[in-house]
């Protein structure tokens, strides 16, 4: 296991800085605080619906619910409604691993392959070389966000077992253990290394090992169903200046990608997780140890501190642990995590050495709320003298959005057109990455249209722009894509590449990973 790095020292060493205290106020004055940060969030972004928690010195002093479980339905959020909490599952799969550490079932330095003999990484070394601990810091060599499009757009065919098999396929960005580069496959492949050391599939285990003896009551992982557990969220995006609702199926299945990003939760689920870090019971640490709640959180790969972090926050050191970000804020130590997933954003912040904390989940596109939301209830503890307001720190980040737009401006994409059958006879077919597998380009009524075999909802239609052809995706939430075919010599064949038409999206949509081969015709 690599040396921890120990935030106290760390800062000592490094910044020389104490910690800010945060002087008590009236419990009215207090609610009156958060309920003026909530609310100016609300109104800024719009959101169709929020539940906030808050946490100080490990007593819950804040809850507050605000708009629609669907937007216009009347039916309001309530500290039961479930949210997908995306990304902060990945801090319950990595409790899951360190119960599994204590119970003698697992070692963080054991290599991967004992648990899965079948895995493998794109460089044989690093699959020799890649240990349980490895999964779960974001420097394997992975690119970012790389094949996650075996897990995104949902729903989808891709397996775990499509997933490990993969891997092998996609070519690292950087060196092994060299960088950080956020992915999210390799936490899957974390919860397969759960499933074979502890004996279960992994939503057993979650919900035995984790939900169940920290009563996390409305958890949710596997298949469930939505009217059966009632009181859940739907997700939205923006659409012309309104939420529209993202529709789900009343049968909710097992996703391939709950280890990294699939548990929903409630309120107040969450605050007692987070109270679990921040002041657990002699039960709690017999259910997870001191030594391994430690190691959880510890930095482990550092990570770089953005300008605006450093400006905003005073920070000077960034890492990530197990499962958790962890950054020194104006003195004082942060843990935390974010969540990003199809209309439902979610940030879970704890502030360990005053036992205070917040959490928050949103179901609306809320990129920049969370960023606002987040850093103005973090401010009120280590700040709480700061002068800017939610509107303050939205406008910075709009300025700064501005600016970036100006050095990277989008394709002007209004003179698109659908590309002719005709002049495209030479790129239609049917066409394989190793990874993804299959695609079809092939005409219909007309236009020529891309669909993948084993992500349905990836369907679109091919445009033509000027010289270059595109895929406009059906479905508006997914990102449109650069085609790029290469053809014939006699050393290669004929090939098909593809990139985001907006180099700043999501790096989930991560096509420029794709290397597609033309292997077929396309049927009559």
């Amino acid at each position: 296991m690599p040396p921890i790095i120990k935030p106290h020292l760390l800062l000592a060493a490094v910044l020389g800085l104490g910690c800010t205290l945060v002087h008590a106020a009236t419990p009215g004055a207090k609610t009156a605080a958060y309920d003026k940060i909530v609310d100016a969030t609300v109104a800024r972004y719009h959101l169709p619906g929020i539940a906030v928690g808050v946490i100080e010195n490990g007593q819950v002093v804040y809850t507050r619910t605000v708009g629609e479980t669907v937007a216009g339905s009347g039916r309001k959020i309530t500290p039961d409604t479930l949210f997908k909490i995306a990304s902060n599952s990945k801090a319950m799969t990595t409790a899951l691993l360190g119960r599994l550490v204590d119970q003698g079932e697992l070692r963080w330095d054991d290599p991967v392959t004992k648990y899965l003999p079948q895995f493998r990484m794109h460089d044989p070394w690093v699959t020799a070389n890649m240990r349980v601990a490895d999964l779960l810091t974001h420097s394997s060599g992975l690119p970012e966000g790389g094949g996650d499009l075996m897990l995104w757009p949902e729903p989808n065919s891709f397996t775990r077992a499509d997933i490990i098999h993969g891997l092998r396929f996609i070519k690292p960005g950087y060196s092994f253990r060299s960088q950080y580069q956020y992915d999210n496959l390799l936490y899957v492949v974390a919860g397969e290394v759960a499933a074979a050391a502890g004996g279960a599939p992994y939503k057993t285990l979650m919900r035995r090992e984790v939900f169940a003896p920290l009563h996390l009551d409305r958890c949710q992982v596997g298949a469930w169903n939505r009217d059966a557990v009632g009181d859940v969220a739907t997700p939205h995006r923006r659409d012309d200046g309104r939420n529209v609702a993202i529709p789900e199926e009343a049968a909710i299945p097992a996703i391939t990608s709950a280890a990294a990003g699939g548990i929903r939760c409630d309120l107040t689920d969450m605050l007692s997780w987070a109270r679990n870090w921040l002041v657990p019971t002699p039960a709690q640490l017999e259910w997870l140890s001191p030594a391994q709640r430690q190691i959880l959180q510890a930095p482990h790969m550092l990570i770089p501190v953005s300008a605006q972090r450093r400006a905003w926050d005073n920070s000077h050191i960034m890492a990530y642990g197990y499962g958790w970000r962890m950054t020194d804020v104006d003195g004082q130590w942060n843990v935390w995590h974010t969540g990003t997933l199809n209309g439902m954003y979610s940030m879970l912040s704890l502030l360990p050495d005053h036992k205070n904390g917040f959490v928050f989940m949103i179901n609306g596109e809320a990129d920049d709320a969370r960023t606002v939301l987040g850093e103005a209830l973090t401010k009120h503890f280590t700040q709480p003298g700061d002068p800017h307001d939610v509107n303050w720190y939205a406008d910075a980040l709009e300025r700064t959005a501005k600016q970036h737009a100006g050095k990277s401006p989008l394709p002007d994409t209004s003179t698109q057109q659908p590309a002719a059958a005709e002049d495209m006879a030479a790129w239609t077919g049917t066409w394989y990455d190793p990874w993804f597998g299959d695609v079809s380009l092939c005409p219909r009524d007309g236009k020529v249209r891309f669909a993948a075999v084993k992500s349905p909802t990836l369907t679109g239609t091919v445009m033509r722009l000027g010289t270059r052809y595109l895929v406009h995706w059906d479905d508006p939430g997914d990102l449109d894509a650069w085609l790029d075919f290469h053809a014939a010599s006699p050393d290669h064949p004929v090939t098909l590449r593809m990139a985001k038409l907006d180099p700043n999206g999501d790096f989930s949509s991560d096509y420029e990973d794709l290397d597609f081969q033309r292997i077929g015709s396309c049927s009559p």
